[in-house]
């Protein structure tokens, strides 16, 4: 039994110090490990909308800044929005209208438009389009001012960034998007209308009365809540994307590409649950311009 007594005392010696270096490399492990990059930025969206929200109901809203974004954002994307909107419009038409002239469908040409711009086509398109243009340069210009340390500047000078650079953002691209969606679906209509006419010899006056059986407020006013939300999504996903930038002119180029990505996949997931919950028990509206 003595002679047993040095081996254990050897032997707990020796798993004393393995257990003191497995601490010891856990520790280091623990000190060098962050999580994923991704990760993190997800978790910076969710922070930052709420604080979007929080300090706007606090008053804390640099309307001077907010009108020069809203400018920016509305005004200034007119153009692209409703070109692309009139020419996704006329693509449609050509799809189906041959289809539904086939079948003897012409009074319903009308208010199949009128859904499916209201309802779809006019708020994702025109989201689309703004998270290309306004989304990617929301992300690069904060991205170029948090490498540069401008952002830093503003704390330092006792000016909250999320006050001054994020909500006005947010505010601009939630008011002007609703009306974006509602020009977007006028001249989607205006030009599907115009192209049933001159190509497929369908009256004009046909397609407005039946666009008008089938529309009702309640279409108009989910296109315009659907926007807003995709507004949220592009302005703080690219604010929170721009705010999180690291590694120079590289980083921006990546923050860029990454927001704008993340924005169109929001914009499509929002966009399926706004219309299940909005349109799950609906599907008599065709019925009146039949």
């Amino acid at each position: 039994m003595m002679a047993t007594r040095p081996y254990l005392c050897l032997f707990w010696k020796r798993t004393r110090i393995l257990t003191m270096r497995l601490v010891l490399e856990e520790r280091k492990f623990l000190s060098k490990w962050s999580p994923p990059r991704y990760l993190w930025r997800g978790l910076s969206v969710f922070v930052l909308a709420g604080q979007v929200i929080i300090r706007s109901l606090m008053g804390k809203v640099h309307w001077r800044n907010t009108l020069q974004q809203l400018e920016r954002v509305g005004p200034r994307s007119v153009g692209v929005c409703l070109l692309t909107s009139a020419f996704v419009g006329m693509a449609f038409t050509i799809q189906f209208v041959r289809e539904f002239t086939r079948l003897g469908l012409n009074r319903s040409i009308g208010g199949v438009l009128a859904l499916a711009f209201s309802r779809e086509l006019s708020p994702v398109v025109t989201s689309i389009v703004v998270a290309g243009r306004i989304g990617s340069a929301f992300a690069a210009e904060l991205g170029t001012m948090q490498v540069s340390e401008q952002i830093d500047t503003l704390r330092v000078l006792g000016a909250d960034p999320v006050d001054y650079l994020v909500i006005p953002r947010v505010i601009a691209s939630c008011l002007a998007l609703p009306f974006l969606t509602l020009m977007c679906f006028t001249v989607g209509m205006a030009s599907s209308g115009l192209l049933a006419d001159s190509v497929y010899g369908i009256s004009l006056n046909i397609i407005l009365d039946s666009a008008q059986r089938a529309l009702n407020s309640w279409d108009l006013i989910s296109a315009m809540i659907k926007s807003g939300v995709f507004g949220a999504i592009i302005s703080i996903v690219s604010c929170a994307w721009g705010v999180t930038t690291m590694g120079g002119a590289k980083g921006v180029g990546e923050s860029t590409t990454s927001a704008v990505v993340i924005s169109l996949v929001g914009i499509f997931i929002a966009d399926f649950v706004l219309s299940y919950c909005f349109f799950q028990g609906a599907g008599d509206s065709l019925k009146n311009c039949v």
